[in-house]
């Protein structure tokens, strides 16, 4: 496994997202309480880019980003959709190296 730079650490506003381009996959980042997420953009409920520009939060102690489409909640942790466990998106290993966050690949 190797470990490629994304961004760092400043370009991730608290309880928010980014998108970044990782080969041909966009991955969104979050940055909550501290810690890192990263999971697949792609929403697989409408196939579109999104879920970088969802609402973080809490939903029955799982934390969670909201699709902005069709409102399903995805699992930081995990990348399961908490209304549908058949479905997920693809989740990464991440780490912080000084100010930058590195994704395995």
């Amino acid at each position: 496994m190797s470990w490629t730079t994304i961004c760092s650490l400043s370009d991730i506003n608290p309880n928010a997202g980014v998108c970044a381009l990782l080969g041909e996959e966009q991955v969104a980042i979050f940055k909550v309480n501290g810690q890192i997420y990263a999971i697949g953009n792609k929403d697989p409920f409408s196939n579109a880019n999104v879920l970088s520009r969802g609402i973080v939060g809490s939903l029955n102690d799982t934390l969670a980003v909201a699709s902005p489409l069709y409102k399903q909640h995805f699992n930081l942790e995990t990348g399961i959709c908490l209304e549908d466990e058949t479905v997920s998106v693809p989740c990464y290993q991440v780490r912080t190296e000084g100010d930058l966050i590195q994704i395995a690949i």
